[in-house]
């Protein structure tokens, strides 16, 4: 009953992380407009360092057979193009009936960052079936990965026209795909062992397709020199930080 206790209240916690974005309710019009992209090239950032520097080198040290890492790395990079070719389609036949549609890499986005959140529940309902003190390290392990990552998940979304609120709304619900990776673990312990391998190079074949498909065009249509150069240091900062974590998570 304590280890069930203890991992919710750490997924709780973590969950909570994604309403970072509250403190951005502030921005106005002009001032707000002016960050959304520094955030893409954050949540660029943050995207290719999680992808290559924490999940597939965890991917790697999963399987002892190396082409199951691969077809599942190129199964997720698949299963996004094709979500986005069929998002891409239902925009096009929706623009005209509404207009406040949603770019299609804002639902992709909130699909990668909740395979993201379900490894995590799936992480820290595993670290504490271990023991108590493996549990307390993961969850605070996990808190200072997901904060730079779900302050470029809320600029992300912004930018592909999600209102603020709505953003704040969708990220937190996303973020909650970790209380059904934690009850995974908890109820069916082979099951959560087998899920979070698998999901490993899946999410990071997703993550891959985001930042390269997505995210990186849209900081190609920014002209401007000063601020592509603002959005190059954002990229740079967010691929650092995730690097930076891997000793962390060590």
């Amino acid at each position: 009953m304590i280890i069930w206790a203890s991992t919710l209240i750490s997924v709780a916690i973590v969950s909570l992380i994604s309403l970072v974005g509250v403190f951005f309710l502030l921005l106005k019009g002009e001032k707000l407009k002016n960050i959304q992209l520094i955030l893409v090239g954050f949540a660029t950032g943050g995207l290719l360092g999680g992808a290559f520097f924490h999940l597939l080198p965890e991917s790697f040290e999963s399987y002892s057979n190396l082409q199951e890492v691969s077809l599942l790395l190129v199964a997720g990079f698949m299963l996004f193009f094709i979500l986005e070719r069929f998002l891409h389609w239902h925009h096009n036949h929706t623009s005209g009936i509404s207009e406040n549609v949603v770019k299609p890499f804002g639902t992709l986005n909130l699909l990668a960052d909740g395979f993201h959140n379900l490894l995590d529940g799936l992480l820290i309902g595993a670290a504490y079936t271990h023991s108590h003190a493996v549990g307390i390290t993961t969850t605070i392990v996990v808190l200072m990965h997901e904060l730079p990552q779900e302050i470029g998940d809320f600029g992300v979304l912004i930018h592909a026209g999600f209102s603020r609120s709505k953003a704040l709304i969708f990220n937190f619900l996303s973020a909650c795909t970790a209380f059904l990776g934690a009850l995974i673990v908890l109820i069916f312990t082979g099951v959560g062992e087998f899920l979070s391998a698998a999901v490993l190079p899946f999410a990071a074949g997703g993550f891959i397709y985001l930042a390269a498909a997505d995210l990186i065009p849209e900081l190609h249509a920014e002209k401007a020199l000063k601020k592509s150069f603002h959005q190059f240091l954002a990229l740079l900062l967010g691929i650092a930080l995730m690097y930076l974590l891997t000793f962390f998570t060590e």
